[in-house]
């Protein structure tokens, strides 16, 4: 399957917690440089997305999976 779920325990409460922090900074509009705010998008959007999908591609290329096997 090509979505195979590889991310889960600690790693997956990480990957949440930053990318709720991450948007949480961005609505707030703490962040004044732009350069700096596409950079901190980009790590809540992969962070969310990544912990709704429960799939990681690079930890597939690096052979990781860190989800309890079922």
């Amino acid at each position: 399957m090509f979505l195979e779920e590889n991310v889960g325990g600690f790693d997956l409460v990480l990957r949440t917690l930053f990318g709720t922090l991450g948007i949480t900074v961005l609505a707030m509009n703490l962040i004044k440089s732009s350069p700096l705010k596409w950079i901190v998008a980009l790590i809540a959007f992969t962070g969310l997305y990544s912990s709704i999908l429960r799939h990681c591609t690079p930890y597939v290329l690096l052979g990781i999976n860190t989800a309890k096997k079922k």
